[in-house]
């Protein structure tokens, strides 16, 4: 007898609902099944982000760092930073220097947020990444370099440092004077800076971001390398494959079996089954998801 040669097992999303439907006493019968389905795996994936790390979400970024500019945004689907560290020059010459996580309180109580010199703190602000409504408009036309943009009225809703849209571009401003948002820095977020007409909306968007300390001395010297923390992928519409290692499949089943028997009549008696096994695989998956790397510890002395 001889085996089959492949590693190719994986459940798409349709096998993957199934049986965890079977494992919950019920069976897939219509349309809604597969949507609720969905949306149990959805709010699971989003459990397991406040667990703990996902390795398999970790991804490298890095931001150019610019003279005088303290905020920098990143994808809305961040949910937190592992490390990071500030990259001076480039190539053969570049080196990695440590920069210290502080918390917003200690972010606060530095007294002179716009010093300049290389960075060496950071305060990760994690925002939600919605899309939020103001109310407000644009009053007079926008053109692509203006760094003032003046609102309609007073905005009394808006943080006095943060993000807004205008159609599809993003434009971070620094500051408000009266009705004006001052220090408009466009084009953020991957967008490009583009033209308004007066009249257009003005929405808040809760980008996650960093406000580093010093703000940078120079341009094209400094970079800010992050290994961040990104949400799962969504289940999508019933066709594609899970956002997860073939490795958690088992505890992906189990965690969605017993989300939808706590929903449907037939799985009322296996809860409290369904839920010790899911915290079963839960251990085993964790244990097996981990880093694997001798621990170093780097000592730092630090004085205030």
């Amino acid at each position: 007898m001889t085996t089959t040669g492949t590693t190719l097992f994986n459940l798409d999303l349709a096998n993957l609902m199934e049986e965890a439907f079977e494992r919950a006493g019920g069976e897939i019968r219509s349309g809604y099944n597969v949507r609720t389905a969905r949306r149990s795996l959805n709010l699971l994936t989003i459990e397991w982000a406040n667990r703990g790390i996902n390795l398999w979400t970790i991804e490298q970024g890095q931001i150019a760092l610019n003279q005088a500019q303290i905020a920098y945004n990143f994808p809305a689907d961040t949910i937190d930073l592992l490390d990071q560290v500030v990259r001076t020059q480039t190539g053969i010459g570049q080196t990695d220097i440590n920069i210290t996580r502080i918390s917003v309180s200690t972010y606060a109580t530095i007294p002179n947020k716009n010093a300049q010199g290389r960075p060496i703190q950071v305060w990760i602000n994690r925002q939600s990444g919605t899309v939020a409504e103001t109310g407000l408009t644009i009053s007079g036309n926008v053109l692509a370099a203006d760094t003032t943009i003046t609102l309609s009225a007073t905005p009394t809703s808006l943080p006095q440092v943060g993000f807004i849209n205008l159609g599809s571009e993003t434009i971070q401003y620094t500051g408000i004077s009266g009705a004006t948002l001052t220090g408009c820095i466009r084009g953020q977020n991957g967008t490009t800076a583009a033209a308004h007409s007066s009249g257009a909306d003005v929405y808040l968007n809760n980008l996650p971001c960093i406000n580093v300390w010093p703000s940078p001395d120079q341009s094209d010297f400094y970079t800010f390398v992050y290994w961040r923390l990104k949400r799962i992928d969504d289940a999508g519409n019933g066709r594609d494959n899970q956002d997860i290692p073939f490795r958690l499949m088992p505890c992906l089943v189990a965690g969605l079996a017993y989300y939808i028997a706590m929903k449907i009549p037939e799985g009322q008696g296996r809860v409290d089954r369904l839920k010790l096994d899911y915290e079963e695989q839960w251990l085993l998956a964790s244990a097996e998801d981990r880093e694997k790397a001798a621990l170093r510890i780097a000592p730092r002395q630090m004085f205030i």
